[in-house]
């Protein structure tokens, strides 16, 4: 303790110095530095080349195999993913095209509610006047009905009461007795696939009522009632 006071060190450097002198004490009988030097020294010899194995590649044969199948469906025949109907499902064939010139196109100015009106109530009236023992209802065209959509929608009494409980294929008998074949859904009330030729073969537009008189199981007779433009209006006035 005199001599760490003598050199002014506090006990903590003192047993840091003698640390550090032990230390390199023990590096000197290692002779580690020596060591150090001499491997920095020797010469380098370089290591061997591996030699590159040149790839032969050559052109993949994909022989056929069969698609993989799990244990469990191995056994099973195979299933094929085609567009099969419901059981007992008519199909409907479609009607040959006619041409272009026999489709009646007509061209009215616009039809106003009055107008509109009009031909439900004339539509009504000619309902009134069939054969009661006979189902029927009118349906006023709207523009989704022959413009575009051209999906009809049915009442949904009249279907419920009526129409087959599963997808059909219904026939429309226009006044000339030519037929339609349209296809009915039976979960959403209403005439697809088909429609679209019966409403531009006879030049249906928004504003026109119509009769439909279920004839038949699946075959409606149809009767169209024209709404006057206000063009005719004008006309006739």
């Amino acid at each position: 303790m005199v001599a760490v006071a003598e050199k002014g060190m506090s006990p903590y450097e003192a047993a840091r110095d003698r640390t550090v002198e032990e230390n390199k004490r023990k590096m000197e009988a290692l002779n580690l530095r020596h060591l150090s030097a001499a491997i920095k020294e020797a010469p380098k010899t370089p290591s061997p080349m591996k030699q590159k194995r040149r790839r032969i590649i050559e052109q993949a044969v994909v022989a056929p195999s069969p698609p993989r199948r799990s244990r469990r469906l191995a056994n099973l025949p195979e299933v094929k993913y085609a567009e099969i109907g419901p059981p007992n499902a008519e199909r409907m064939t479609r009607s040959p095209r006619k041409p272009t010139d026999s489709i009646y196109w007509a061209t009215r100015g616009s039809i106003s509610m009055k107008a509109r009106l009009e031909a439900t109530r004339k539509a009504e009236k000619l309902e009134s006047q069939l054969d009661p023992a006979i189902p029927s209802f009118v349906k006023a065209m709207l523009h989704s009905h022959v413009v575009r959509g051209f999906w009809l929608g049915l009442p949904s009494h009249f279907c419920d009461t009526y129409m087959p409980k599963q997808d059909s294929i219904v026939t429309l008998v226009d006044e000339k007795d030519e037929e339609f074949d349209t296809n009915y859904l039976a979960y959403k009330k209403g005439l697809s696939g088909g429609w679209a030729g019966f409403a531009l073969s006879h030049g249906l537009q928004d504003g026109d009522a119509t009769v439909f008189q279920l004839i038949k199981t699946t075959t409606f007779k149809v009767h169209i009632i024209r709404a006057a433009s206000d063009d005719d209006n004008e006309v006739a006035e």
